[in-house]
């Protein structure tokens, strides 16, 4: 991709809720291959083109420690990438400005890389 945006993504799919992700892939002690081969942090080196990575720092649904992983594989493998963390918001990131901030930053991550 030359420019991709991703906010609160599950990099570890061991990290994910079990009740999302045992229906589909049965538990870790059964498919912990799959969960490994599926989980994007385990791709991180085959990443090219701008990325922004985007959470909530009080996200319920799928942790921060997502994101606080990528960050360390992306250095890791130096890949450049840009990040922003919005205190106290959850999985939706929103009340008061804090949509309009969100949208408002993906659009000119946009503009500037497109």
């Amino acid at each position: 991709f030359k420019t991709a945006i991703a906010v609160a993504p599950v990099t570890n799919w061991r990290y994910y809720d079990n009740i999302y992700t045992e229906r589909f892939m049965r538990t870790p002690q059964e498919n912990g291959k799959n969960y490994d081969i599926n989980s994007p942090i385990n791709h991180v080196k085959k990443l090219k083109g701008n990325y922004l990575l985007i959470h909530g720092t009080a996200d319920d649904n799928v942790h921060i420690q997502n994101s606080m992983d990528l960050v360390d594989a992306l250095i890791k493998a130096n890949k450049h990438f840009e990040m922003f963390y919005y205190p106290n918001k959850n999985h939706s990131i929103y009340g008061g400005n804090t949509r309009l901030h969100l949208y408002t930053t993906m659009t000119d991550f946009l503009l500037r890389k497109l």
